[in-house]
């Protein structure tokens, strides 16, 4: 699949209109049933407020925000938390890889978790940490582009609807 939108770039600093569209893929993502650690129904003051914290990681150095857009806007969004003990300055925290429904099926988080592997290395980050809800399609989609499973943690989260959900945890060394 050939990707069908401008490349993923790192935002530097987030205005209110992108928080408002990054809390629109936010609550789209947990409509749709995503365990990314909100549940249904998420209000709208509840997800820009979940955004202008994150504006405010971003402005501190603390986090890294990559977006991809479509003609409407912020349709997908990865980060990558910096803000790490001082004994891991080598790893980074990769957290809301969100994929709006209207853009998925696309290549698009492929596209976003290259992105976001490329902007860890330029930051001298070398070791990368994530979690996804266990068999669930970014699981799948971590282990295609060669993420390496750790473990799973069953009932460790709940999905948007209540229902519990197993969690697997990898990692990602970059740069061998």
């Amino acid at each position: 699949m050939s990707l069908q939108f401008p490349s993923p770039r790192r935002l530097l600093a987030v205005d209110e209109a992108q928080v408002d569209q990054l809390a629109d893929v936010l609550i789209d993502c947990v409509e749709g049933g995503a365990s990314v650690s909100f549940m249904h129904p998420l209000g709208r003051e509840r997800a820009v407020a979940f955004w202008r914290r994150v504006a405010s990681g971003v402005a501190a150095g603390e986090r890294a925000l990559l977006v991809a857009e479509d003609e409407r806007g912020i349709c997908g969004t990865v980060q990558l938390i910096l803000d790490l003990p001082e004994n891991q300055p080598h790893r980074a925290d990769v957290a809301k890889m969100l994929v709006h429904r209207r853009a998925r099926r696309r290549g698009l988080a492929e596209a976003l978790m290259r992105a976001a592997e490329a902007t860890a290395l330029e930051l001298g980050r070398t070791v990368l940490v994530l979690d996804a809800v266990t068999g669930g399609d970014a699981a799948r989609l971590y282990e295609r582009l060669g993420w390496v499973r750790v473990g799973d943690v069953p009932g460790f989260a709940l999905m948007p609807d209540g229902q519990p959900c197993g969690t697997t945890f990898y990692y990602r060394r970059l740069g061998d």
